[in-house]
């Protein structure tokens, strides 16, 4: 299934899609293969597959703390295929989120090789916009996968509207201004900013999601109400932490999240 299908499905469903992520290679790479597992079986429709990065600007604490383990227990870029390849054995479309310069590092059209050849969906790119990724996307269109870039809310129409023509199987919506991070309470600025961003989107067909901060089913029935996508990590992240010593504990945590997070896209407040 593509993310395109799975944002269909949802619509057919009247519901929003709920996208979970986890970075590779946390808390181990079999650890967090099987929590993406875990994650899929309890109701995610689209993974995000983050990349560990020694730099990760726009990160906040607890993501920070997941990819810090991961470096540390020596993870590589390989892993980052490894787990897409057997997230998206299950049929779930699978994208991977990363900091640009990894790519670059690793090099792009190689990235995007083993991407695909891994049976990823796409990238998301969160440090790179539309105007400064012609390589990206000339090895994206080549291998049909799905250019995701991130609008927020200090973005002006003219950028909401290059970054949506830019875009492919969905634009994301950071609700937030500052790093990510579970939160209390959603942002007064997702509203406003996924209506903004709809209107351009409309005539390209292309959904919205919305990300940062989102960590009960209540708040993804609040998003839901007006976006396309709820997005959802820090919280998915926090759960596995809270449970370093009890790999069991942790997984029925994050099956329990996942189900209540899958109930909220459901209802739609």
């Amino acid at each position: 299934m593509s993310v395109a299908e799975a944002f269909e499905k949802a619509r057919s469903e009247d519901r929003a899609v709920l996208v979970g992520y986890l970075p590779a290679g946390f808390p181990d790479v079999e650890g967090g293969i099987d929590a993406l597992l875990t994650m899929v079986e309890a109701g995610c429709d689209v993974i995000e597959v983050g990349v560990p990065y020694t730099d990760p600007v726009m990160d906040g604490p607890t993501i920070q703390a997941a990819a810090q383990q991961a470096l540390e227990s020596g993870f590589r870029i390989a892993d980052v295929f490894r787990t897409v390849e057997a997230v998206a054995a299950t049929g779930t479309p699978t994208v991977v989120m990363t900091y640009w310069n990894p790519v670059e590092r690793y090099g792009v059209d190689r990235f995007a090789q083993a991407l695909a050849d891994a049976g990823g969906a796409g990238l998301i790119t969160p440090d790179l916009t539309p105007d400064y990724a012609p390589e990206w996307s000339e090895a994206a269109d080549e291998r049909g996968l799905d250019k995701i870039f991130l609008v927020a809310p200090s973005s002006t129409d003219a950028r909401i509207e290059s970054t949506v023509a830019a875009s492919r199987g969905f634009v994301y919506a950071t609700a937030v201004m500052g790093v990510t991070g579970a939160r209390a309470s959603t942002s007064d600025l997702a509203g406003p900013l996924v209506a903004r961003t709809k209107r351009a989107a409309s005539a390209h067909q292309l959904p919205v999601g919305v990300g940062l901060g989102v960590s009960s089913g209540d708040q993804a029935a609040e998003v839901a109400s007006y976006a396309d996508a709820v997005i959802v990590g820090s919280a998915f992240v926090r759960t596995l932490l809270d449970h370093p010593d009890d790999r069991a504990a942790g997984l029925a945590a994050l099956r329990a999240l996942t189900e209540d997070l899958a109930a909220g896209v459901r209802r739609r407040a």
